[in-house]
């Protein structure tokens, strides 16, 4: 079965809210007071969203902060994975380790 890529919050930032509501990235800025080279990284996915930008988002876009803040937990939680796979398969669970 093929792997589907972990998605960027700042995908989903641009493909579900800034293209369809026609904003740039230059009015979100404007709008929310983060600079807009922030959101430009947070695009790209060269910068995780925070706490201060996720309550920034939640009331522009009538969200919560708890979706951007999950969205960002999910995809550095499926990096970790990805990159640690290995490490993480040998650890032993408490009854395992108990066992040995």
């Amino acid at each position: 079965m093929k792997k589907i890529p972990n998605i960027h919050p700042g995908e989903i930032l641009e493909e579900e809210f800034l293209l369809p509501l026609k904003i740039t990235a230059y009015r979100l800025a404007k709008e929310t007071g983060i600079p807009q080279t922030r959101i430009s990284q947070i695009i790209k996915g060269n910068r995780s969203i925070t706490a201060d930008t996720a309550i920034r988002f939640s009331k522009f876009f009538g969200t919560t902060p708890q979706f951007w803040l999950g969205l960002q937990n999910d995809f550095d939680l499926e990096e970790e994975l990805n990159k640690k796979v290995k490490e993480f398969n040998s650890i032993l669970n408490f009854k395992e380790a108990l066992a040995v």
